[in-house]
Formats: structure tokens, C-alpha cells, sequence
């Protein structure tokens, strides 16, 4: 059974799963129910579908974002290294459980990359004025890709109203391991080049 966090824990994954490599990393988010009748086109309700991209930041020593190839996201869908794949874009955010998935194969991670940073942001949000305000139910999961053994969840509970981009979680190296922060914070970056900036 998976081990719920709260904001701001962090857990080890590699030290108590022995020959644990190979993680399925899943993100998933719903949007709110749009409102209908009077008051929706009164108040401009419904508008563009929002769409959210899951990207993982691949970071050297003191949190440094190094190389354009160490971001993975819906344009670079897989790292040099063939340690991280990503799934795909959804456009939609629709439907039950993951929305992406990120394939995360920690021995063929290099030894420069401490750290793997998990963000959602939405796209395109200045010109559709969409926030995350405007998205429930985020999440992200981890589990044993090789055996299928869910291993954590970490339910996004915060009000994230305003906030267009959120920094969701990270798996990092301590000593020898690796483990998870379930990070949870959201920011006002309108863009992925935006956050990756917080890195260089």
C-alpha cells in the first residue's frame, strides 16, 4: 500500500526497497466543473480546456540546471542519458488517474544529476488568463515499475488560486540513495523557460 505524504515530507525510496531502479512516476489533476446557465455567460464560464504539462528539471550540484538536454518535457521526451522518459502530452487534464507518466531509471541517471525536479505548469496561461486556481484533485504518485508496488502519493491540497506553475515534488540523491520531497509549492512562472530560470 502506497505511503500518503503531507507537504514538506520527505521519505526514503531506494534504502527500504531493496533493488528498487525502475520508478513509474505518475502526475494526474482534474479541472474545477465548469459552472453553466445564467451566471456562466454572465461571467464568461467555461472558455479553453486547460492544459497542463508535467516536465522533470535534471539538476547538478547546488541546484544548477546546466544543459538544455537535461530538461524533459512534452517537446524532449526522453534524456540523452535514457534515464527519463516521458509518456506524452495530455491536452486536457480529463479522465481518471495519471494524467502523464515519467519513466525514471535511477542507475543509468549520471553521476553529475543529484536531483530530479517534477513541475506542472499550465500552457499557454497569460493568454487564456487560466491559473491553477481553476484545477483540483493534483497529485503525484510513485511506484515500483518493475514489481508494480505503489510506493508513495502526495495529494496537492494547498489553495493554489493566482499561482500558474507548481514545483510538485523531487527525487534526490542522499549518499548512496535516493529519496522523495513532496514539495508542493506553487509559483507565479508563466512558462517552463520561467521556472528553469529559478535554476541557471
Amino acid at each position: 500500500m502506497a505511503i500518503n505524504l503531507t507537504k514538506g515530507q520527505r521519505i526514503d525510496l531506494t534504502k527500504s526497497n531493496e533493488g528498487l531502479s525502475k520508478l513509474l512516476v505518475g502526475l494526474g489533476w482534474d479541472p474545477v466543473k465548469k459552472s453553466s446557465g445564467f451566471l456562466s455567460a454572465l461571467f464568461g464560464g467555461g472558455g479553453a480546456d486547460i492544459d497542463c504539462d508535467a516536465s522533470v528539471i535534471m539538476l547538478e550540484e547546488n541546484d544548477k540546471f546546466r544543459y538544455q538536454d537535461d530538461l524533459i518535457y512534452f517537446n524532449n521526451l526522453k534524456s540523452r542519458c535514457g534515464a527519463i522518459r516521458h509518456t506524452g502530452d495530455n491536452l486536457t487534464g480529463g479522465g481518471h488517474g495519471d494524467d502523464e507518466q515519467i519513466f525514471v531509471e535511477l542507475e543509468k541517471i549520471p553521476e553529475r544529476i543529484k536531483k530530479l525536479v517534477f513541475v506542472v505548469n499550465i500552457y499557454d496561461c497569460i493568454r487564456r488568463k487560466q491559473d491553477f486556481g481553476l484545477v483540483q484533485n493534483a497529485f503525484i504518485r510513485i511506484e515500483d515499475n518493475k514489481g508494480g508496488k505503489d510506493l508513495l502519493r502526495y495529494n496537492l491540497t494547498d489553495n493554489y488560486a493566482g499561482k500558474t506553475s507548481l514545483m510538485v515534488g523531487e527525487i534526490y540523491r542522499s549518499g548512496k540513495e535516493w529519496k522523495f520531497g513532496a514539495i508542493g509549492e506553487g509559483t507565479m512562472d508563466s512558462s517552463l523557460s520561467q521556472i528553469v530560470k529559478r535554476y541557471k
